[in-house]
């Protein structure tokens, strides 16, 4: 297998085997931070331990980091050093005596501020924390986010909290993570994965921001790092696949490994008898040509002997191909008539299959006929100790056991447009790409973890591009900043003594940028571990990990919610939570096993859905509070649509723990008992892009649970209570005068769980005199459709046709009238006074 090399300078700070970059001059580099980053060693010009900024930007003095004048960090050690960038944010690095591959430096004291750390529980997945001090700081965190203590000559005792955060990068071949210790001190952790690549300093390992506005914040400082980097992209920039405005089905908690066509045409068949046909389709695994020397046909099953398998070509296995030495009856020709023939019955848009980074989870077969053109070599995986200190995981320690055939660096562009060149002429239109994070374990050698991903992620991409449409790719297991961030560091492509530089790859032919040039294309990626649908301890934790885990990732991708089954004792959980989620809605029920009155609440006939538009976090007042285990706490997740905004509240107490803690002290509630908590107007954010200049300033609050409408001011307050495991969705639309008198809010469609993203828009329609006095309502979808009036109508059309019925309730003001059509074109509600 071939060794990747990295660009090195004479003098680096890094050292290993590679080779040096020709130089140029200093001015052609593509993004140019500030002069600070030149700080190579002790003899730089450049280097300073203390900012001499004024107080309110990013300063070190007298071992103190302050943002904005408010205190971060205390005690902090003399070999750590603020570089700052913009008013706001700065970069922080430290040195240490010696070079290794791994270090962990000491940042100073965090205590008495709330804070919500985003941390890798396990070597795929993240889940959040909160807590007070550094030691609730756990190992491998990935994002935290710290609200800043009051200054006596900064606030007044009335002003909103602001924030800061802090972001662990991966800085040249070193990725970086946080954690506290038992002292209450931040500590730096940065690897390389690689014994060989090795230094003895970070130099902008971790970026620091501080604002007013949590989630303008997290927005600005993914933006910030985009530009500085040059090689991720935040999600409002990219593509989105067509599958997101789809109903869909996934076959794995269907059949998991068992899955067979007839099988995958009575679930798509029973789905579209119900009402709501599926428009996109995943096969995941269970479809490839595989083989398993730890699991022979015929012995019993071992726990865990899956994860060994390997893949034997890039193929369908036999129940997707009718082979010759046997009839198969029940088999179809190939892959590509199965695709075919269910498209054409079901009506499907989109069919994804599965498969892994590495082809499989054992990756390839050594020396097999299909495979060992890419030259894999059985390779036995290694964790980081910041893993090994949280959580194990099954899949890795099977990995770990039975090894993995790793593919040649080399080989891997060749291998993957292999594989997806021949799953586009079966007619499959994207992929689903699982355990990504399983290069940081294999990077011995190979030049570390951080080289060694952004290979493979930007032969993936350009694989995905070349070969499908719409950037139809789902990533999974791959909640790493490895991943997230494919950044080359500053360091990377500079020499820091003569300030020399070139670009490390060029533009190819088709326009496909390469090496810095590369921004991360891939659009959707799983943010939760599994959904697991016979553990009912993990129901809440999915919901209140998603939602925590879309601050952070919610800015770089649209995080996947995962399927769920709905029918079960979760059902309406889980689908309250994909309807505020702004994601991919998806079941995996077992053909026949469902609830299609939940399933109407989320998907129109036509199997197109009402997708908000952000990704779904948690309100504000939720930052800082443990919705899993406190007790107390109710979860809130806001979203808007194009005209009203949306709030889910889901008790999430008293049926599971979060994992990784030492003390799980049952402060939670007992199973069953309710949870009270206040929900306000004010607790959607952006919620002047849907209220316009016509808003009064009321809302009209729409409650799905007891199908009443409230008028309340934004800045007010109502309460709600719920058992465990229940939830409410609210639509919050603006109310807004019209010709003077009529005061008009649209609630959407009643019968759906985001009713408000049926509607595209509403305007006046006529004059302020006598009968042409009109609110015209677009829309699409089928049901009850109502609104807030302050008046009641005269009448009403639907597309032009004038209704017979139009109900007006005088005690909450709710009109509603019937919308039945048959298709997707659309629909005009037009109501006159």
């Amino acid at each position: 297998m071939a060794l990747l090399t990295r660009p090195q300078r004479p003098n680096s700070r890094f050292s290993s085997s590679s080779t040096f970059l020709p130089h140029c001059n200093i001015q052609s580099l593509r993004f140019l931070p500030h002069r600070s980053l030149l700080r190579p060693n002790k003899n730089n010009c450049y280097k300073w331990k203390h900012s001499m900024f004024i107080s309110t930007k990013p300063l070190l003095k007298n071992g103190t980091l302050t943002l904005n004048g408010h205190e971060a960090i205390t005690g902090v050690p003399d070999n750590v050093f603020l570089t700052p960038l913009t008013d706001s944010s700065a970069f922080l690095g430290a040195t240490s005596s010696q070079s290794s591959s791994r270090h962990v430096f000491k940042l100073g004291v965090i205590q008495d501020v709330r804070l919500l750390s985003l941390f890798r529980f396990k070597v795929w997945w993240m889940i959040p924390r909160v807590g007070n001090s550094g030691s609730d700081i756990p190992i491998e965190t990935q994002m935290l986010l710290l609200e800043a203590r009051k200054g006596p000559d900064l606030d007044k005792p009335n002003d909103p909290p602001s924030y800061m955060v802090f972001l662990p990068l991966l800085d040249g071949e070193f990725r970086g993570s946080l954690q506290g210790n038992s002292s209450n001190e931040l500590e730096l952790c940065l690897e390389s994965g690689d014994p060989a690549v090795v230094t003895s300093e970070a130099i902008r390992a971790v970026f620091v921001n501080y604002g007013k506005h949590p989630f303008d914040l997290m927005k600005e400082s993914m933006k910030i790092l985009e530009e500085q980097t040059g090689t991720f992209s935040v999600r409002e920039t990219k593509q989105m696949p067509g599958i997101l405005d789809v109903f869909g089905w996934c076959t794995w908690d269907a059949f998991y490994h068992e899955v067979n066509p007839q099988g995958i045409k009575d679930g798509l068949r029973s789905l579209s008898e119900g009402g709501t046909p599926a428009k996109f389709l995943i096969i995941d695994d269970g479809w490839q040509d595989t083989t398993n020397e730890f699991q022979k046909e015929g012995e019993p099953f071992i726990d865990g002997s899956q994860f060994g398998g390997r893949l034997v070509s890039v193929e369908e296995n036999n129940k997707f191909r009718r082979t010759s030495k046997e009839s198969q009856d029940d088999a179809p020709n190939d892959l590509k008539h199965f695709v075919a023939d269910i498209k054409r019955n079901f009506g499907l848009k989109y069919v994804y299959v599965w498969h892994a980074l590495l082809g499989y989870w054992g990756g390839l077969v050594p020396n097999a006929r299909d495979t060992k053109k890419y030259n894999p070599k059985l390779t036995y995986p290694q964790q980081s100790p910041g893993n090994l200190a949280n959580m194990r995981d099954l899949a890795m320690d099977c990995m770990e056991k039975y090894g993995v055939g790793a593919i040649d660096p080399d080989r891997i562009s060749q291998f993957y447009d292999d594989l997806h060149s021949y799953l586009v002429s079966q007619d499959v239109d994207g992929v689903k790409v699982d355990v990504q994070n399983i290069l940081e374990t294999i990077a011995t050698d190979l030049g570390g973890r951080v080289s060694l991903t952004r290979h493979f992620q930007e032969a993936l991409e350009k694989s995905i591009a070349s070969n499908f449409q719409e950037n139809s790719i789902i990533c999974c297991m791959g909640l790493s900043t490895d991943s997230i961030y494919q950044s080359h560091a500053w360091s990377d492509f500079v020499n820091l003594n003569n300030c020399s530089c070139r670009k490390l790859y060029a533009t190819d032919d088709s326009g496909l940028e390469n090496g810095l040039l590369n921004s991360k294309r891939s659009a959707i990626t799983r943010a939760s571990d599994d959904y697991y649908p016979q553990n009912p301890a993990t129901q809440t934790l999915h919901i209140a990990a998603v939602a925590f885990n879309s601050i952070y990732l919610g800015e770089v991708v649209v995080p996947d919610w995962d399927m769920f089954y709905s029918l079960h004792d979760a059902a309406e959980f889980h689908a309250i939570a994909r309807a505020v989620g702004g994601c991919p809605v998806y079941v995996s029920d077992k053909p026949g096993h469902h609830d299609h009155k939940i399933l109407k609440r989320l998907v129109l006939p036509d199997g197109s859905v009402l997708r908000a538009k952000y990704p779904g976090r948690p309100s504000r007042d939720c930052l800082f509070t443990d919705p899993v285990m406190d007790g107390k706490s109710l979860l809130k997740i806001w979203n808007l649509n194009k005209c009203t905004g949306v709030i889910g509240v889901f008790n999430c107490q008293g049926k599971g723990s979060w994992p990784c803690l030492d003390n799980t002290n049952q402060n939670h509630s007992s199973n069953g008992a309710e949870v009270s908590g206040q929900v306000s107007p004010a607790d959607v954010e952006y919620f002047e892009e849907v209220s316009g200049k016509l808003w009064t300033g009321d809302c009209a609050i729409y409650s799905f649970n007891k199908g009443s409408v409230s008028r309340i001011p934004k800045g007010e307050q109502f309460g709600v209570g719920l058992k465990t495991l229940e939830c409410d969705v609210f639509t919050v639309s603006p109310i807004k005068a019209y010709y003077q008198k009529i005061e008009f809010a649209p609630i959407g469609l009643m019968n759906m769980y985001n009713g408000g993203g049926a509607i595209e828009s509403v305007q006046q329609s006529g004059d302020s005199t006598g009968y042409k006095r009109r609110i015209l309502i677009k829309g699409r979808g089928a049901g009850s459709f109502g609104g807030y009036s302050s008046v009641k109508p005269k009448g009403c059309s639907i597309n032009g046709k004038e209704e017979e019925e139009v109900k007006y309730r005088e005690e909450d003001k709710l009109v509603t009238v019937t919308i039945d059509v048959s298709d997707n074109s659309g629909w005009d509600v037009d109501i006159w006074y």
